[in-house]
This record gives structure tokens, C-alpha cells and sequence, in this order.
């Protein structure tokens, strides 16, 4: 049951363009006792789907920007296969422990960031 809740959650979170994963992994490792690799791969294999349904609500919208969205996704490809290759040579421990500091700061990031003005 705590599964559901987990996928739930990250679902809704991933569907608003807030990245699920940074409710997937921490959940699946605390709450299921996922090693951090299986994790991640896990939320890997659960954003296709969750992308998908929101880049078609999004584009039904017009919100989004083919020309800046393609740009960033020939970069953030190149990104992915180096960011894997890094992250399989590196110890569950390490993993962890920089996943951590990356969530970290882009709470501290999302915290003190000014509010743009429209």
C-alpha cells in the first residue's frame, strides 16, 4: 500500500513539472528500503510515462516552447549518458550522499530565489 502512496504522490508532483523524483527516490528509500541505484532507476522508468501524459496536457495548453525545448533536449541527452556512466561507477554511499546535497540545495535554491515579476 505504501507503494501506491509513493507512486501517487510522485505522480501528481511529476505531472505539475516539479520533478517526481524528488519524492520517488528519497520515498523508495526510506519508506520501501530501495538501494539508491535501484531507486533511481526506478524513477527513471517511472518519468516516461509521467512526461508524457504532462508534455500533451502542456502542449494542449501551449505552454510549451519547441525551439528552447529542443535545445535543451539534445544537451540534457548528452547530460543523461555521462551522468549515468558516472553514477554506475560510483558506490551506493556516494550516491547518496551527493543525491542529498543536490536536493538540498535547490530547496535552499528554491527558498531564497526572488519571485520573478510579470
Amino acid at each position: 500500500m505504501i507503494l501506491f502512496f509513493i507512486g501517487l504522490v510522485s505522480g501528481i508532483v511529476g505531472g505539475m513539472g516539479m520533478g517526481g523524483g524528488t519524492i520517488l527516490i528519497p520515498a523508495l528509500i526510506f519508506f520501501a528500503s530501495t538501494p539508491q541505484h535501484l531507486a533511481q532507476s526506478i524513477n527513471l522508468s517511472v518519468f516516461f510515462p509521467t512526461a508524457i501524459i504532462a508534455l500533451c496536457i502542456h502542449t494542449k495548453n501551449k505552454h510549451v516552447r519547441y525551439k528552447l525545448a529542443f535545445k535543451i533536449i539534445i544537451v540534457g541527452v548528452i547530460g543523461a549518458f555521462i551522468g549515468s556512466r558516472v553514477a554506475v561507477s560510483m558506490s551506493t554511499h556516494t550516491l547518496r550522499k551527493l543525491f542529498g546535497v543536490f536536493i538540498l540545495a535547490m530547496g535552499i535554491y528554491e527558498l531564497f530565489k526572488k519571485p520573478k515579476n510579470k
